[in-house]
């Protein structure tokens, strides 16, 4: 049993899994008995910020750190170290994320709703990736390779977003802090210092001055992970870089990810009926994440093949890649996550939530089943 249950936490597939498992109880925890203690808990203070700011707050910087040191890894010695592997991801990421926008606009130009615009732009590699990994040797290695470095630039290009349209008031002495502490981050990187500590001292102060100059107190988790060293001139240290991500890496994914899915994927049905399925910001959402995402990015690396600027992924055929462009629809943690930035009214919130459960599924289920189908010989 012992072995069974360690064998799940080490296959591809399981984060996925315990993400969507966490968000599922937590879906069942705002409708059932519990409900008012799990409202109440979330809302409840705990050194001055609420359960929820602290897991939106705190652990999402967590999330964003890792995410920050596999963005650098890559850029640096992975998947994206040179302009030509970057070429076809970072048309495809762009493409995906501007259809869903505009998908969403089509049914959100003016009022409340319009400022979600970037709630089904996000792609959720953990779960994207752990379709893929469902499907075994029908998915060519590289595929795996083309979504991954998708959604690394996938994950940037939101990180920016969050920064210019969904940063509050800010307070510029608080801000100044966090220039200065980044500043003597990159001088600790540029001395060759190799100790963690006081990368991870002087990265709390980040998060602390970013918390109170208004912008949103993740983005330092990003900041930090791109002082952190990657190239080590002793072979015999393991760059601290690499030391943070492994270390981190089942944390990100069998906690951190979980509790924030629990935490924010908790929509109250009481009074709920069919018609909400109709909002414009459900609707909107839905097909940003379903239509918009496939319509944006196979659109994209088609043209960019039939143009001769790209070819397609070693040993993939179209078909395939059809099949990818609609796994990036899957949005849950990131699309969840600017809802919850985007919208102040409760209701709106929820409205969100649902939209990011239907496309997400939706785009996980039409991908699965495209990809379990698909030939896997270009014929």
């Amino acid at each position: 049993m012992i072995n069974r249950v360690g064998h799940f936490f080490r296959s591809e597939p399981a984060a996925g899994i315990v993400l969507m498992a966490a968000a599922v109880l937590g879906m069942w925890a705002a409708n059932s008995p519990f409900a008012s203690t799990y409202f109440d808990t979330l809302e409840s203070y705990v050194a001055g910020l609420s359960v929820l700011h602290w897991v939106n707050d705190g652990l999402m910087a967590v999330f964003f750190l890792y995410v920050g040191l596999e963005v650098k890894r890559e850029l640096l010695e992975g998947e994206l170290d040179n302009n030509s592997k970057r070429f076809l991801p970072a048309l495809a990421a762009m493409a995906g994320l501007a259809v869903p926008a505009l998908v969403y606009l089509v049914f959100n130009r003016s009022g409340a709703g319009a400022d979600g615009w970037a709630v089904p732009a996000a792609t959720d590699i953990a779960f994207a990736l752990g379709v893929l990994a469902l499907l075994g040797s029908r998915v060519p290695p590289s595929l795996k390779i083309f979504l991954t470095a998708l959604a690394i630039m996938d994950d940037l290009a939101v990180i920016v977003i969050i920064a210019l349209f969904y940063t509050e008031q800010i307070a510029w002495l608080y801000l100044g802090l966090a220039a200065l502490t980044l500043l003597a981050l990159f001088m600790l990187n540029r001395k060759g210092e190799l100790r963690s500590l006081p990368y991870l001292v002087l990265g709390l102060l980040l998060w602390f001055f970013f918390l109170k100059s208004g912008i949103h107190a993740t983005l330092a988790g990003v900041l930090l992970a791109f002082t952190v060293p990657l190239r080590v001139t002793d072979s015999i240290i393991e760059p601290p870089l690499l030391k943070w991500e492994h270390g981190l890496e089942k944390w990100v994914s069998f906690l951190v990810v979980p509790v924030f899915g629990f935490a924010n994927a908790g929509v109250s049905f009481a009074g709920f009926s069919l018609s909400a399925l109709w909002s414009p910001v459900v609707l909107g959402i839905a097909l940003g994440l379903f239509i918009g995402k496939q319509l944006g990015i196979f659109g994209m690396v088609w043209l960019a093949v039939k143009l001769g600027w790209a070819k397609l992924p070693e040993g993939a055929t179209v078909l395939q890649v059809y099949g990818v462009a609609l796994l990036c629809g899957i949005g849950f943690t990131m699309s969840l996550f600017i809802g919850m930035l985007a919208f102040d009214d409760a209701q709106l919130q929820d409205y969100s939530k649902i939209g990011v459960f239907l496309g997400s599924f939706l785009a996980g289920a039409a991908g699965y089943a495209v990809l379990r189908f698909a030939p896997s010989r270009r014929i």
